[in-house]
């Protein structure tokens, strides 16, 4: 075991003076603004709302039209707005280096189970962007339109988003996996006017046709006009009526001083991102052009400490707002790495020889992916030369101390490894990190810049070394402009602020510790209630990892509806193991001395998986609700699921219980 909270790694003062945010504290004390650190810029940032973002605004030089005063407005959350006298557009900022160097040099790498790796350059991406834009616009896609994806991570799916949002449209994407009823629950919230598609994808060496799905989504969404597809999939079937992608791209060339970006008012949708949907409708998460371009600016360059001509890795699907964040790289005249396919496929060193392919400087994973490197026995050290490689990010779940540390041997002695969260809310990151912060076993190193986050009490104060509710106490500009078709806030506010008026409350279980730093305990809907005390889930789940033969693991509280609770711990075993006696006694023994007795479950139960969602999140709250006695179609979403058997032997296992 490691020590939770010990220091593992600082950086060099050569490296510190040579960060992003070491050169904008330089620029801010220019200006009269003098910080010691991270820390004094963090309270000013959260102190000072309009001088700190007015700074961003100034240091990144964005493109507006109008005034650039006020920087946001006086109105509470969730309606503040950020730079309402102003007129920008996310995509102009995206390509606006393109013309700022070498035009042929890469912008975007790609590769998939289905197509080499690749480059695209911006001149390439630029010219495909501006040329469907304006074929968009000449098909009568406007302003407010929406336009969605039912793509794969690939580079036409980007071109695709920023020639959208380059005309003021609005852009979804869905992943190609999901099934069709994921999509229409998606979708018809938003009603679109045309639709890109694949026909098929592969995945793990296994090939989907899904023009049987796209048939079904499309009988479902009667506002769409016109479909274009993509046959990405040889042999898989395409609709007679849908436009080629290669038609679209015909005709002259349109040069970067012909075309005109549509730049939006404060309030003007840029995307819409949908909440995981486990049970009932997913929420359609709409921000704005103004917010986004503010938030991904800042995070790149302050978070990921990402800089120009560096390529930025991270594993995701459409289905996931981490897809939307990839452009952080182009944003700050980088390289975005896109990947389509199973990220352990063959093995768990697919990723690692994508990162040495690109010469990628920043690589965001999971922490399961790492367990998986870990349990395989690959050592990227040795195997791979990832020169390039300055920082390893965890995102997606709690990364444990022994994560940390594995990473910071195994990977690459001189790396900032750093555990950030965030959420589809923001499409950003509320508590994150910097290089000119120590590295500590387990702990995300800091609130984010400008985002003012506590660990809340359930009477509203604020806890210092104790768990409590993950609360913002003021506005980020990438905070949601609203929920799709949620005029008067309603369903907003009873989402976020129903707990504390004007606070936002995340539904995460958060312990801030005196020197900024943080740990996510898990969802508070999943929070374990072991005789008056909560426990995260996540502290079972690090003790769970550490044990040889399990592969995953699944813990639930569930009421007996007469004062108790039912505590059962599902363990999913690895290949060629097996939940015998002696394995029990092991589990029960590493829980009750490396967490405590409260930790110990009532039953240990072998399962054959344990669910996930799409994005790889352990589905507790559904799993939960099944147990309770709710029905399979009240408790879960089948197509939520990345693994939906796995929800089926549960929701088996909750019939026979209650029989």
């Amino acid at each position: 075991m490691v020590a939770e909270g010990a220091l593992l790694w600082t950086a060099s003062d050569a490296r510190k003076a040579d960060l992003n945010l070491t050169q904008f504290l330089g620029w801010l004390k220019a200006r009269g603004h003098g910080f010691s650190g991270y820390a004094d810029l963090y309270q000013w940032s959260i102190t000072d709302l309009a001088g700190f973002w007015g700074a961003v605004r100034d240091y990144f030089g964005l493109i507006l039209e109008g005034q650039p005063e006020p920087v946001l407005t006086d109105a509470a959350m969730p309606r503040t707005r950020w730079l309402p006298a102003a007129r920008l557009n996310y995509a102009e900022h995206v390509l606006r280096h393109e013309t700022a160097g070498d035009a042929a040099r890469p912008m975007l790498h790609h590769v998939s189970e289905l197509r080499p790796m690749a480059e695209m350059s911006w001149a390439e991406v630029g010219g495909a962007v501006r040329k469907l834009a304006t074929r968009l616009r000449a098909m009568g896609i406007g302003p407010g339109d929406r336009v969605v994806a039912y793509m794969p991570n690939l580079p036409e799916t980007v071109i695709a988003m920023l020639a959208t949002t380059a005309i003021g449209a609005v852009w979804s994407s869905a992943a190609p996996e999901f099934g069709a009823q994921t999509v229409i629950d998606r979708f018809s919230q938003i009603a679109p006017k045309l639709v890109f598609a694949v026909n098929g994808y592969r995945y793990g060496g296994k090939d989907f046709d899904r023009s049987a799905d796209l048939d079904r989504i499309l009988a479902a969404l009667p506002t769409v006009e016109t479909v274009v597809m993509l046959d990405y999939l040889s042999g898989a079937g395409m609709r007679e009526t849908a436009l080629p992608w290669d038609s679209l791209f015909t005709g002259p060339e349109v040069p970067p001083e012909a075309f005109t970006f549509t730049r939006v008012d404060t309030n003007h949708p840029l995307w819409v991102l949908f909440t995981s949907g486990t049970t009932g409708l997913p929420k359609p998460i709409t921000h704005g052009h103004h917010g986004i371009v503010l938030e991904h600016l800042k995070t790149a360059a302050f978070h990921y400490e990402l800089k120009p001509g560096q390529a930025l890795l991270c594993y995701s699907t459409t289905g996931w707002m981490v897809w939307n964040t990839l452009m952080m790289a182009p944003l700050m005249n980088g390289r975005a790495v896109l990947y389509d396919g199973h990220p352990s496929f063959p093995d768990a060193r697919r990723m690692w020889q994508i990162a040495e392919e690109t010469r990628a400087s920043v690589f965001a994973t999971s922490p399961t992916f790492l367990q998986m490197v870990r349990s395989q026995g690959i050592d990227p050290a040795r195997e791979f030369a990832l020169p390039a490689l300055e920082t390893l990010l965890l995102v997606g779940s709690p990364a444990t101390p022994e994560t940390f540390a594995w990473a910071q041997t195994a990977v690459k002695p001189d790396l900032w490894v750093t555990s950030q969260s965030g959420g589809t809310e923001f499409c950003s990151g509320t508590l994150a990190g910097s290089p000119l912060l120590p590295t500590r076993a387990g702990e995300i190193q800091a609130p984010a810049l400008g985002v003012d986050v506590r660990a809340l009490s359930e009477e509203g104060e604020t806890l210092i070394g104790a768990e409590g509710e993950l609360a913002i106490l003021k506005p980020m500009p990438s905070m949601p402009l609203c929920l799709w078709g949620d005029a008067e806030f309603a369903r907003y506010e009873a989402s976020y602020f129903d707990t504390w008026p004007g606070i936002w409350r995340h539904g995460d279980r958060l312990r801030m510790l005196a020197h900024g730093s943080s740990f996510v305990l898990g969802r508070s809907d999943a929070t374990l209630n072991r005789f008056g005390v909560r426990i995260g889930s996540a502290e079972v789940y690090r003790t769970m990892e550490g044990i040889a033969g399990v592969a995953d693991s699944l813990i639930l509280c569930v009421e007996d509806g007469k004062g108790g609770y039912w505590m059962p711990l599902f363990v999913q075993m690895a290949a060629g193991a097996d939940l015998d006696e002696a394995k029990r006694h092991e589990i029960i023994h590493r829980l009750r001395s490396e967490r405590s007795p409260r930790h110990v479950p009532d039953e240990i139960i072998a399962a054959p998986e344990i669910p996930v969602t799409l994005t790889g999140k352990k589905m507790e709250v559904p799993v939960r609700k099944l147990m309770l006695g709710l029905p399979l179609d009240k408790a879960a979403s089948r197509d939520a699921a990345r693994n939906p058997a796995a929800l089926d032997w549960f929701a088996d296992l909750a019939r026979k219980r209650q029989a």
